[in-house]
């Protein structure tokens, strides 16, 4: 169950005289309507993109190096998310060597989601309120009837983003604003997406020596790469808050859905992830994939991350749900 202990300190301190935390973002407390447009953007060109690629697909095929650029850039930005921003910078499930905290600052940044700081902010104000009032983006914040879901899960995947409102980040990621490299990785989100986004085309150009290389890389490797990753990321939020086996106590809707795991790195263990937050794994049942959690294997084996918060086994039986018999 999530409690206090759980999640990271989300107040600052109060000190007599304090200046004010600097910002980690060029937005304020309220999304302007230049703000607004520019996320319609980001969510629809890259989704005409997915919409384009089967006949495109069908009628010109798909090269091996864009594929290549579409997976690599996929996981880059998949994994600097799950690891970086939702299991280290949120939750604390490990800690992290100067410059990997350095990288995964950097390749979760990659995965256009938006500013570091905003991304943990949101995350953790939705835990502290997970499937309740307060809660961003919880699929049942309009009811249980079955127009009230749909409209919910519309609201949960995607139209919170347009709420005017901004989670505070002075409140919920003090942490990270007072940490200057973090903070202007943050602020920098936008050089990172253009990087990100130039990578592909780059890397297309250069090796087929053609701009019609280059616009197939940018095409797969990242439009396509931005929205799949969109989709499976806000997935969470809506699919995995409304279906799946819960077979962990959590004071929430949130459920394990097995067919997300591999395109999730992990994140749709999602049940175990609210029943345990600060766990480095949420896939802890066999044939669970988590994919994220064995690459912060190998950076603790490598001593890049430490004290890492693996469950236990007596952890885990703490959390699971006591069986119908015996619950009677």
């Amino acid at each position: 169950m999530t409690t206090s202990s759980d999640l990271l300190d989300e107040s600052p301190k109060d000190a007599a005289g304090a200046a004010p935390l600097p910002s980690a973002t060029l937005g304020g407390e309220q999304k302007r309507s230049l703000e607004q447009i520019t996320l319609l953007l980001f969510i629809t060109v890259p989704f005409l993109a997915i919409l384009a690629a089967v006949p495109l697909a069908w009628g010109w095929g798909v090269s091996w190096l864009d594929l290549g650029l579409l997976v690599f850039m996929y996981y880059l930005g998949c994994h600097g998310v799950t690891i970086g921003f939702h299991r280290y910078f949120t939750h604390g499930s490990f800690k992290a060597k100067r410059p990997l905290r350095i990288a995964l600052a950097i390749a979760g940044s990659m995965a256009v989601e938006g500013p570091l700081v905003r991304w943990v902010a949101d995350h953790r104000k939705h835990h502290k309120f997970s499937d309740a009032e307060g809660d961003p983006h919880s699929p049942w914040r309009f009811g249980e009837t079955v127009p009230a879901l749909m409209k919910g899960l519309w609201w949960a995947h995607i139209g919170w983003m347009f709420d005017e409102e901004q989670t505070p980040q002075d409140k919920y990621a003090p942490d990270l604003i007072k940490d200057p490299a973090i903070r202007s990785i943050s602020r920098n989100f936008i050089f990172w997406t253009m990087l990100s986004l130039a990578i592909p085309p780059i890397v297309g150009g250069l090796v087929t020596m053609s701009w019609w290389g280059a616009f197939t890389a940018f095409f797969w490797g990242s439009l396509v790469r931005v929205a799949l990753l969109h989709h499976v990321t806000w997935s969470i939020n809506s699919i995995c808050h409304a279906v799946g086996k819960r077979p962990f106590k959590s004071r929430d809707r949130s459920g394990n859905v097995w067919w997300l795991a591999v395109l999730s790195c992990g994140e749709s263990w999602h049940n175990l992830h609210h029943a345990d937050p600060t766990s480095a794994r949420h896939g802890v049942m066999r044939g669970q994939l988590d994919s994220s959690a064995r690459i912060i294997r190998w950076c603790e084996q490598l001593g890049w991350a430490y004290d890492v918060r693996w469950p236990s086994e007596e952890r885990i039986a703490s959390r699971r749900k006591a069986p119908v018999a015996d619950a009677a």
